[in-house]
């Protein structure tokens, strides 16, 4: 029987994971034990992947099992991490599983910033690795046919998940291993393993023929599946791989066929059908024949063909004496039924029984961009009411510094400064005076620039990044095949952009604040004089001491203490506001369990009334009450101007106190303000550095992809030819050219010769055989300086040896003449490597080529030793005249 057919494993290069996935927690989650845990499941997922995929495995299941485990762990981690060329980038390289490659160009890769990528090799090798333990199996023991059953179903299953998925995992053309057509005919092949171990068991344990016959026919049934999708596939059969699995499949599926036939020979004698038993037989011992003859190499059907024959002969020998049953036709012969109890198995995550999530306690992808969104929508809402309320208050302390209240109230006696104001004084004093907002103000442009410096630097890289893919891409063309940086780069700049804008806004809002400083500097610096120096600063007024006691200054003095206690709870308001929180996480995770999917914007907004429902009622119930009293104030302090004594040095008075408070208003405002755009320039510094990284890492990312890609189309381009192919012409094809052995044997290129004339000179005569020589006649011949060789004059190739002399005839004493020589063969001058090849003597050969006279010059040297006789030629050719004859004879 046949060796049982596995896959080998795909490789991969080194990926460094923890390094891209602890970025992305710090940058993602506070610093704390949280994302120390984080950062310690990226390393350990680092190390997994090592295991797993950075040294040979072995054929064992513990190997299987490591692949199983980093399998379920990507699964894992897939929905937890923005995994995309623009995020978490990690760039997987892998290797053809079956493409060895060339000696200058290598194997055949594909490098992709893909998780489904990884998922879909590792699966791949999953698979593979299933069919390698399968075939290490004994077959011999129940239990090794239990587990090559079990092994050959996993790699099915695991082939036909990946023909399924490969290619929206990748959403681009993958290698030629892991496309559907290869990874589908692999599935049908471990599927057919499959069912002939189920036969084998079925045998072992000595079941009923007509079961053993249908999962014989089952499985022939699969072989001949697998063998057609090998055979009509177009890109299979360049895969040596698929050219040595050819063969084994065509032999098995013949197997099986004999199998199945002589297990139902064998129920047809039970059935007293002889004939039917012959004529099975005798198909089978034919496709037995058939696989000796042609696949002999692969498989040993010896012990099959000799069961075969012995029941065959049996079968004939009692049909011949007994039964004397007409033998029918293969093609009348019922059907064999077929039985197939294999199955693909599923892949079902998590496929290993011993995994463990890494990342356990980190929440789904989904859920945390839920959880974006939803802080986003809480940021809006709080931000909105405190607003609101902070507008409110600033609108009731304009309408109070309008009115000169409290100030007109304790100002009664005209001369001294009230207490209102110099509170406002002492606490404009206490935070700082005017150097306080004059510094926060020098501040705010290098904060301002510092900024702009960073984001300018962060789109300057992917300009210039983005620049020299395009000069690559139109240099390239179709070759340059990765994903523009343009296109890469949209979401990176729509966030660059937007980042633009907050600071132009934040600028704009500087100039607001630094105008409204500069309105009210002059009075600040008034409260920030000494007491004395303010309470001269104001204009005294005739004292009002009749209004001391009088109702409507009560009345006023209740109305702005009703204000005040509006204030203080609404500052209590916007603190219970900024502290309300609650779990959206579980509530998230439960809604995502439930229905596999999110619906962030209705789960948000449901939760939100909820909780700031009632606050915003709150809100609109002090902003009520506050309009209530301010025109209850208004109105009281009407009546108040009207009683009280007024003048001008009054009137001036009463100014100068609606500016020193309104200028204490402006002053918290302006404070408030400096320090909120300090805060916020610092901290957008922070998200403008993790931009600035987040940019440099893609460039970075980028450039390597860049150069990887830059290698291979540099091995690519030293494959292809140098120079296009051509047509010898046809008068070269005839021309002394060898028959090539057979097909796919390259035929020699046509040695170039000298134009040469019709020929009409007669074929010489059949030459006599040399004669023979004794050594004393050889030895008393005197010598012939003609019977030397003449010195060669023709072309000879560029660095081609001299010509060996040719062999002495048979027959010849040591030191005999050798044979002479004609003109030195000509080679190809295109191609100096070919050498001259000698051509065999023949008088009459001389003047054949129309070649230029050379005439002879007698060497001076003596004769070889042991020459003939002068009168004699040693070939028993008549002797030439004496006279001088050239080399070359004239035409």
């Amino acid at each position: 029987m046949a060796t049982f057919i596995s896959v080998p494993l795909k490789k991969s290069s080194e990926v460094d994971m923890a390094k891209s996935l602890s970025k992305f927690v710090k940058d993602t989650y506070p610093a704390g034990e949280e994302q120390t845990e984080y950062v310690r499941a990226a390393e350990e997922l680092n190390k997994l992947r090592k295991s797993a995929l950075g040294r040979p495995l072995d054929k064992h299941e513990s190997s299987l099992e490591i692949l199983l485990r980093y399998y379920d762990q990507l699964c894992a981690v897939e929905h937890k991490f923005p995994f995309s060329e623009n995020q978490v980038c990690l760039t997987f390289t892998w290797k053809d599983a079956f493409d060895k490659g060339s000696l200058f160009g290598g194997s055949v890769k594909l490098a992709l910033a893909s998780i489904g990528y990884e998922k879909t090799c590792v699966l791949f090798n999953v698979g593979a690795l299933a069919s390698q333990i399968a075939s290490e199996q004994n077959l011999d023991s129940d239990e090794g046919l239990r587990a090559a059953a079990k092994f050959y179903q996993l790699s099915s299953g695991v082939f036909a998940h990946i023909k399924d998925t490969v290619l929206s995992a990748l959403n681009r053309e993958p290698t030629m291993d892991i496309s559907p057509d290869t990874v589908g005919t692999l599935s049908q092949i471990m599927l057919a393993q499959a069912q002939e171990v189920f036969f084998l068991k079925a045998t072992s344990d000595k079941m009923k023929d007509a079961i053993i016959a249908k999962l014989a026919n089952q499985a022939a049934d699969f072989y001949g599946d697998a063998f057609k999708q090998c055979q009509y596939k177009e890109n299979l059969p360049k895969y040596f791989y698929f050219h040595e699995v050819l063969p084994v499949l065509a032999a098995k599926h013949c197997i099986m066929q004999a199998n199945a036939e002589f297990h139902q020979s064998i129920l047809a004698k039970q059935q007293k059908k002889f004939g039917e038993e012959i004529a099975r037989l005798q198909h089978a011992t034919e496709l037995v024949k058939t696989v000796a003859s042609r696949y002999d190499e692969y498989v040993n059907v010896k012990d099959l063909s000799d069961k075969i024959s012995r029941a065959l002969t049996a079968a004939k020998k009692d049909n011949d004496f007994i039964y004397h049953d007409r033998v029918p036709e293969v093609k009348d012969l019922d059907h064999i039924g077929k039985a197939a109890l294999v199955k693909a198995t599923a892949v079902q995550v998590p496929m290993s029984q011993k995994f463990t999530d890494l990342f356990e306690k980190m929440v789904p992808l989904a859920v945390q961009q839920a959880m974006s969104m939803y802080n986003q929508r809480k940021s809006e809402i709080v931000n909105c009411l405190i607003g609101t309320m902070r507008e409110s208050t600033n609108l009731c302390n304009g309408v109070l510094a309008s009115l000169n209240l409290p100030a007109a109230l304790e100002d009664l006696s005209g001369d001294s400064v009230p207490q209102s104001i110099l509170e406002k004084s002492r606490a404009i004093i206490q935070q700082g005076g005017l150097q306080s907002i004059e510094q926060l103000i020098k501040d705010l442009p290098e904060l301002m620039q510092r900024n702009r410096d960073i984001l300018d630097e962060s789109l300057k890289m992917l300009d210039e990044e983005e620049s020299t893919d395009n000069e690559l891409r139109a240099k390239f063309n179709q070759r340059w095949s990765r994903t523009p940086s343009g296109d890469l780069y949209k979401s990176l700049r729509t966030e660059g952009g937007s980042y633009r804008n907050f600071l132009d806004k934040a600028a704009s809002a500087d100039q607001v604040v630094k105008e409204r400083y500069s309105t009210h500097c002059e009075m600040i610096a008034l409260l920030c004089k000494p007491e004395a120096e303010l309470t001269a600063a104001i204009p005294s007024a005739n004292p009002a001491k009749t209004l001391q006691g009088s109702e409507v200054v009560n009345v006023l003095r209740s109305q702005l203490a009703q204000l005040e206690e509006v204030k203080k709870e609404r500052e209590q308001l916007e603190n219970d506001i900024k502290s309300a929180q609650f779990d959206m996480t579980s509530k998230f995770l439960t809604a995502l369990a439930q229905d596999g999917a999110l619906n962030e914007e209705a789960i948000s907004v449901t939760e939100l009334d909820n909780i700031y429902g009632g606050y915003t009622q709150k809100v609109q119930q002090g902003l009520k009450t506050q309009e209530e009293i301010l025109g209850n104030v208004q109105t009281s302090h009407q009546e108040f101007s009207t009683l009280k004594q007024s003048n001008s040095e009054a009137n001036d008075r009463e100014e100068v106190m609606k500016k020193l408070a309104s200028a204490h208003d402006s002053y918290v405002e302006i404070s408030n303000n400096l320090r909120e755009g300090t805060k916020f320039y610092n901290e957008f510094t922070e998200i403008l550095l993790k931009f600035q990284n987040k940019c440099s890492d893609l460039v970075f990312a980028r450039k390597t992809e860049r150069d990887e890609l830059l290698k291979d189309l540099q091995q690519s381009i030293a494959r292809e030819p140098s120079a296009p192919s051509f047509t010898a012409p046809a008068y070269q094809s005839n021309l002394n050219t060898p028959t090539p052995a057979g097909p796919g044997v390259p035929t020699p290129t046509p040695r170039t010769v000298f134009n040469q004339q019709p020929q009409t000179k007669p074929q010489p005569p059949a030459r006599p055989p040399p004669p023979n020589f004794t050594p004393q006649a050889a030895s008393s011949a005197p010598t012939n300086p003609m019977s030397s060789a003449p010195p060669q004059t023709g072309p000879t190739a560029p660095g081609a040896p001299p010509a060996a002399p040719s062999a002495a005839p048979p027959g010849a004493p040591p030191g005999a003449p050798s044979q002479a020589q004609g003109p030195p063969y000509p080679s190809y001058q295109g191609y100096p490597g070919y050498y001259q090849v000698p051509m065999g003597y023949n008088p009459y050969s001389y003047g054949q080529y129309n070649m230029p006279y050379v005439p002879y010059q007698t060497p001076a040297q003596p004769g070889y030793p042991g020459a003939p006789q002068p009168q004699q030629h040693p070939y028993g050719y008549p002797q030439q005249p004496p006279q001088q004859q050239p080399y070359y004879p004239q035409q």
